[in-house]
């Protein structure tokens, strides 16, 4: 094999600083048109996500949640109805948990690390990924949720968090409404549905809880603040975290999570690249 000179060298380096620029120019063009305040989703057949999504009452988990699950084929795990269906199957872990439930007590970290986990084994949907929405909400269940998770084989690849300033939450949360089967959320002036008080989807009657009120929003909003930084701190040090603007359209918030997501693969791709290069000799 002929020696390769400065000259090639330098060919090489040039065009593989051009196929990343390409590569970035276009999967940017992917999300220009995320503005409008309807959520347009593409299923991405073969790709995963494995990811918690953070945020107060009202910043629109309940409108991205659903649009994550449907374009990565993935399951949406919210704690709550996932611990309300476990006792309802009357499974071992439900009635561990209804026991300490209805003794007043609070449901153990290591009875939600376990439902979770049993919905990774046994629930087709997770099959190619899951979205945790509601847990963790301290240090020490991340740190036991990331022992499980690595442990299968299957550690978080996002930390989203959705931020907003309290006082927008109010107006928010006061006018939203919920399709309970599903958790999509909508709103009585930003965010309607198509026909008055009923599910785009199905069809289905829409309700408004009964503590979505201004009282109740606040006390919910400390507990969660005191809960989330430490939170939000931990996945930070791990490098998976990113906070979203919430208080945009939803469309738009929708393109910032797809562009975070894009973010980390780039980062991970030039990691990868740079190292690639670099043994090979063609980066110092």
């Amino acid at each position: 094999m002929a020696p390769i000179g400065d000259q090639t060298v330098e060919q090489l380096r040039d065009l593989v600083s051009k196929l990343e620029a390409r590569v970035d120019q276009l999967e940017s063009k992917l999300h220009q048109a995320g503005g409008d305040a309807k959520i347009r989703t593409t299923k991405v057949p073969g790709a995963s996500i494995r990811m918690i999504l953070m945020g107060p009452p009202g910043a629109g988990k309940g409108t991205q949640a659903p649009s994550l699950k449907e374009k990565y084929c993935a399951c949406h795990l919210a704690t709550g109805d996932m611990l309300r269906a476990q006792v309802a199957k009357k499974t071992q872990l439900g009635r561990e948990a209804k026991k300490i439930m209805d003794a007043g007590g609070l449901v153990s970290d290591d009875i939600m690390i376990n439902m979770i986990k049993d919905e990774l084994e046994n629930n087709l949907e997770c099959r190619n990924g899951f979205i945790l929405d509601g847990f963790p909400r301290t240090v020490t269940q991340a740190q036991k949720l990331d022992e499980m998770l690595t442990t299968n084989q299957r550690a978080l690849q996002h930390a989203i968090e959705l931020q907003i300033d309290d006082a927008l939450l109010v107006s928010r949360i006061t006018g939203r409404l919920i399709h309970p089967a599903s958790g999509r959320s909508y709103h009585k002036i930003f965010n309607p549905p198509k026909e008055f008080m009923k599910d785009d989807v199905t069809g289905e009657p829409l309700i408004q809880r009964s503590d979505d009120n201004e009282e109740s929003l606040k006390k919910r909003l400390a507990t969660y603040h005191l809960q989330t930084y430490p939170i939000a701190d931990y996945y930070k040090k791990t490098g998976i975290w990113k906070g979203i603007d919430a208080s945009q359209k939803p469309g738009q918030v929708w393109s910032d999570i797809l562009k975070a997501f894009d973010q980390d693969k780039q980062d991970k791709q030039s990691t990868t690249s740079s190292s690639l290069l670099s043994k090979i000799g063609l980066r110092n």
